[in-house]
């Protein structure tokens, strides 16, 4: 087994959330197969497989012991790192891609969306997120001298790429995917939103904290 030192010093609730936005906008689909990269702890995962939204569940996860655990909630987890390692699928098996906070990880993350094209079926979901490095709290740190690096949040030490919504968004669109949606991960509170409108609607990617990205496979 595969164990990736950065990682090891996580905390366990680092590898524990599950995406409810995501499995929510699922269709039910007893039938459908779905591919999480850096599946965690499996929490999304046993989510959708109790919801019905799919028969077959696919995680890939670098952290050894939280692959370990998702062994035991989904239907197969291949431990290693998806930019090196060998897929064993054939092509168009699935029906749904979720990349949660993996994207800023990867060395070539650009790469890795194309190599996982192929094992995507036409018109395939795919949902991703990652931290917004243009928020204003990050500017304001720019503004000061400062880049501090944290143990987990926007400035996770462990990140390797930074992304805006708008270069966040070209990159699925340059690896062969149609973006349909760029949106926060959690909804805009009202302070925001005042702001935002004060700004005449130009000024949106300073108060997403984290992108959240909905594409399909073309």
């Amino acid at each position: 087994m595969i164990e990736y030192s950065t990682y090891s010093t996580k905390n366990e609730s680092y590898f524990d959330g599950a995406r409810f936005d995501y499995v929510n906008q699922l269709p039910e689909n007893p039938s459908a197969t779905i591919l999480e990269i850096g599946c965690s702890n499996g929490n999304t995962g046993a989510l959708a497989l109790g919801q019905n939204k799919c028969g077959e569940y696919i995680g890939i996860e670098m952290h050894g012991e939280a692959a370990k655990i998702a062994s035991e909630k989904i239907t197969e987890v291949l431990v290693g790192d998806v930019e090196t390692m060998i897929l064993p699928w054939e092509e168009n098996k699935f029906d749904v891609l979720i990349l949660s906070e993996v994207l800023e990880h990867l060395v070539d993350p650009w790469k890795a969306l194309g190599k996982l094209h192929r094992y995507l079926k036409p018109g395939a979901l795919v949902f991703a997120s990652s931290p917004n490095v243009c928020h204003y709290r990050i500017i304001l740190m720019l503004l000061g001298g400062k880049w501090k690096l944290t143990e987990e949040g926007v400035m996770d030490k462990t990140h390797l790429r930074w992304f805006t919504p708008s270069t966040f968004s070209e990159m699925f669109e340059i690896s062969g995917y149609k973006v349909t949606a760029v949106e926060p991960v959690t909804p805009f509170r009202f302070k925001s939103k005042l702001l935002i409108a004060l700004l005449f609607g130009k000024g949106t990617h300073l108060f997403i904290k984290q992108i959240n990205l909905k594409a399909i496979k073309v």
